[in-house]
């Protein structure tokens, strides 16, 4: 039986708070964004349980979450680390081929990052990431200090698990369109 401190259920506590916002989100008709799950192959089977004891993975997912708010296409994908240091080798590139095509489709694609150490979040924007993206590929620095980030895109969460991440979209849009 997995512990809490496996490496498949880092960030699940993350994962509820964006799943509950989502629900609240949707129940107030302020957006429908969904839980993209990752497909696998089964490969055991306990009969009695009939639950799944062994998989692979079929294919890299792309993000963790799509939708849309109020008519404008979201994507976004869930990160956390502990420290005031993100590793761009916890983006793949095949997230951010589909972000840029998402994006090229007039959609919004970002990162929601949870900075554990300072119990706060950071909406990454695609063109943030893609620049940090593009500096650890070249040779340069790989990984995002915190100190570097937009002090625009940082938040906390309400009552406790609420993620008021549209706020963050609004700031995004006025930058796209500013």
């Amino acid at each position: 039986m997995p512990t809490f401190n496996s490496r498949g259920l880092r960030g699940s506590s993350l994962e509820d708070c964006i799943n509950h916002t989502n629900d609240v989100l949707r129940e107030d008709g302020l957006a429908l964004i969904q839980k993209i799950p990752t497909p696998i192959t089964p490969i055991d089977i306990d009969k009695e349980t009939r639950h799944i004891t062994l998989a692979y993975f079929d294919k890299k997912s792309t993000v963790d979450y799509i939708g849309a708010v109020q008519g404008i296409p979201v994507c976004f994908d869930a990160k956390e680390c502990r420290e005031d240091t993100f590793p761009m080798h916890n983006i793949h590139e095949h997230q951010m081929t589909f972000m840029e095509d998402f994006e090229k489709q007039d959609g919004i694609s970002f990162f929601l990052i949870y900075f554990r150490e300072h119990d706060t979040y950071y909406y990454l924007r695609f063109e943030e990431a893609l620049k940090f993206w593009n500096r650890s590929r070249s040779g340069g620095r790989k990984s995002l200090v915190i100190e570097e980030l937009d002090s625009d895109f940082f938040f906390r969460s309400k009552n406790g698990c609420f993620l008021p991440y549209l706020e963050m979209i609004n700031r995004d849009l006025d930058r796209r369109q500013g």
